[in-house]
């Protein structure tokens, strides 16, 4: 427009009453061809699994970051009663959580010293015939790690043994790794404290994230991965103490040295998905050295096999089945996928991790299929 005219405006009753439903591109422009459905579908999947290998990559190298929070989360559930019990009493809520924190603390340092005593004293009273065979295994260690180089003329077609671990850098790379995992945990109680001080705080910030169609489906959601992380933390508790007190009635009765100790860590150790069966095994056959005749060692390991299933198929069922509403193909994936990005953090927490993701997945229209898939 030259300079100086005014811009021509025209009112909303002299436009025409039926547009053209099209009208001529100008010369020399075509309109952009509409993709076909298959390309729109190709892009939507080529965006998931984007978004899957983003979600992966962020939880292999945050692996610290996001076990110590998911950890400090499920501690947080497990004290959310005990927060409104002192509640009850008309306490504030800063008070409440941080006195539940240093129960939990507490029981923490209290089990760490009773656990370290029972394991001196079982240490002490081990049969003498255990430090020969502790004595022979050493030396045949330590053979193996002194292999001499054979000479020249016989090393055509034979392989050299040499010890190939340099205990400096073992131990070097476990003291880090130790040293990490402490500093990671020094920040659990003061997270699960803000998590408890600030819980209502923490889920109406967290909804007023989202836009507002989608709140109410948000806070709904958010309850529901509640409900079902107290039930899965409640639940696993109650079959520890079943198993554990079944397991220390029969291993009083069988006459196993600190029955009292071994039957409820044989019990709590039984509930690790897979590898529970083995690990429940190890603490009664250790005490059970030297102390039980070879009959009642099998009837130890066959009550603890028998304690295992009825847990996995009676008590998990029952106690869990409901909430956790997981497929045994989808709980297995999960299994050794989060044990492969966390270790033996991801074997504890893959279950209630996977089972929150199918309730994300129910509740939001696009990922529907992919809660279907997990689901029973």
């Amino acid at each position: 427009m030259p300079s100086g005219e005014s811009p021509i405006l025209i009112a909303p009753s002299e436009l025409p009453a039926e547009l053209p439903a099209q009208s001529p591109a100008p010369q020399g422009l075509q309109p952009a061809p509409a993709l076909p459905q298959s390309a729109l579908r190709k892009g939507h999947w080529s965006l998931n699994l984007m978004g899957i290998g983003a979600i992966l990559a962020l939880c292999y190298y945050g692996q610290w970051v996001l076990a110590v929070m998911m950890i400090s989360i499920l501690l947080a559930f497990i004290l959310a009663p005990v927060v409104d019990f002192l509640m009850f009493f008309h306490l504030p809520r800063a008070l409440a959580s941080g006195i539940a924190v240093l129960l939990l603390i507490a029981a923490f340092l209290g089990t760490v010293y009773f656990s370290s005593n029972q394991a001196l004293i079982f240490v002490q009273d081990l049969p003498k015939y255990t430090a020969k065979i502790r004595e022979d295994v050493m030396r045949y260690r330590k053979q193996a790690e002194t292999f001499e180089v054979l000479n020249p003329e016989h090393e055509r077609g034979v392989l050299n043994v040499r010890p190939a671990t340099d205990w400096g850098d073992l131990l070097t790379r476990g003291f880090g790794s130790v040293g990490q995992a402490v500093f990671a945990a020094s920040f659990i109680p003061f997270l699960v404290y803000f998590m408890l001080s600030w819980q209502q705080h923490v889920r109406t910030a967290t909804v007023m994230l989202f836009p507002l169609k989608n709140r109410n489906t948000a806070y709904i959601t958010l309850g529901l991965i509640s409900s079902m992380i107290r039930s899965f933390m409640v639940g696993n508790l109650v079959m520890g103490l079943i198993i554990g007190g079944a397991s220390t009635a029969i291993f009083w009765a069988l006459h196993l040295p600190f029955f009292y100790f071994v039957g409820f860590m044989s019990g709590f150790l039984s509930l690790i998905p897979y590898t529970g069966i083995v690990l429940s095994l190890a603490p009664p056959i250790m005490v059970s050295v030297g102390h039980v005749e070879t009959q009642d060692l099998a009837a130890i390991v066959v009550s603890v096999l028998g304690l295992h299933v009825i847990a996995m198929n009676v008590l998990y069922p029952k106690l869990l089945g409901r909430r956790l509403q997981l497929n045994p193909l989808a709980a297995t994936m999960s299994l050794l996928l989060w044990a492969w990005l966390w270790g033996a953090a991801g074997l504890l927490l893959a279950i209630p991790i996977t089972a929150a993701t199918k309730i994300v997945f129910d509740h939001v229209e696009s990922l529907k299929p992919y809660g279907a898939w997990l689901g029973e």
